[in-house]
């Protein structure tokens, strides 16, 4: 007889749970901020695939960029009226980010300008 072989849950899943869970009453965070605040970058998407996956997560904290909810239908009204009922306040559709955004420490989430490069004379060739 064969025995299924038992999946260990993906270490990255626990990174981005513990950062979910950091994030206070009243406040949002996006998936990208989370992912950074996990250590993995650019990985927005496997913060919406830990969130789908786990239980008891403060899910309706976490929003799209810019402060969209990006669920659709009842859940994106039931995540708004959850976040309403913690006292976030919204401008159209989307979240007042300046005002209810946490800011993860030690997170950098301004991105650095790379300093312009001194331009060299061009040599005109003598012919």
């Amino acid at each position: 007889m064969l025995m299924a072989k038992a999946k260990r849950p993906n270490p990255m899943f626990s990174h981005i749970r513990a950062a979910i869970l950091k994030i206070p009453r009243g406040h949002v965070s996006s998936y990208g901020a989370i992912a950074r605040a996990a250590g993995i970058p650019r990985g927005a998407r496997l913060v919406v695939r830990t969130l789908s996956q786990s239980h008891g997560l403060p899910w309706h904290r976490v929003v799209a960029a810019g402060g969209r909810i990006a669920i659709p239908g009842e859940g994106g009204l039931d995540q708004r009226f959850r976040l309403e009922m913690e006292g976030v306040k919204f401008s159209g559709r989307k979240v007042r980010m300046a005002e209810f955004e946490f800011k993860f420490p030690g997170n950098k989430t301004t991105k650095q300008k790379k300093k312009p490069e001194e331009k060299k004379p061009k040599r005109r060739s003598v012919r």
